[in-house]
């Protein structure tokens, strides 16, 4: 399914305020020529449209089409899933890529994964993706984070996920939106092993 691309990377785009980030992760791993399996939650379909402009469809098949156009996508090069599409890579540890990223990832998410509920497909992606000992990154924005919220994230952290909150920093003093939302993609970017160029790694001016 990937022989064409360098890389495959499951990505999820959950309920929570953010999904600038999710967006822009895309973009980004679709430009350093990575595979990317993705799948929308409905609550992030109306995040979508509160938060952007974008006037993103509510079928998978429409989705992959309109995101593909507006990213530049080579053919093949994404492909987007239903919550209840089963019988997609995402679902079996025989078929699902080496590393997942939930962006944003809301709380409801959060629990879900560490409780292994499966109810749909990025909970069931993401239940793979930690049963194979494979690569699992969750950005929760939520803020204040509640005793359950932390207990939550500790709890996947021991299983061997990483938490990104996203918590852009300031010290390359950023003057646009666009700059803080780089500032977390390329964190997750660099976790992913992917080049990146939207920020600097810490002390390469001294080197």
């Amino acid at each position: 399914m990937s022989g064409q691309f360098s890389r495959r990377v499951t990505v999820a785009i959950t309920g929570a305020s953010g999904v600038q980030y999710g967006l822009r992760l895309i973009q980004c791993l679709l430009q350093a020529d990575t595979q990317v399996l993705l799948m929308v939650s409905r609550a992030a379909q109306v995040v979508v449209a509160t938060e952007t402009e974008l006037k993103l469809p509510g079928q998978p098949e429409a989705q992959e089409e309109y995101l593909s156009k507006l990213f530049g996508a080579a053919p093949g090069q994404l492909k987007v899933f239903g919550r209840e599409q089963w019988l997609a890579p995402v679902a079996s540890g025989s078929g699902a890529p080496g590393s997942m990223v939930i962006c944003p990832c809301s709380t409801g998410t959060l629990s879900a994964v560490a409780c292994g509920a499966s109810n749909n497909l990025i909970e069931r992606a993401a239940d793979v993706a930690l049963k194979e000992r494979r690569q699992l990154i969750l950005v929760p924005r939520e803020a204040p984070y509640s005793e359950i919220h932390l207990e939550n994230m500790l709890k996947l952290t021991r299983m061997g996920a990483v938490i990104i909150p996203a918590s852009p920093g300031f010290y390359q003093r950023p003057q646009r939106v666009e700059e803080m939302v780089d500032f977390i993609v390329a964190r997750i970017l660099s976790q992913l092993g992917v080049e990146q160029t939207l920020l600097p790694r810490w002390g390469d001016a001294l080197l």
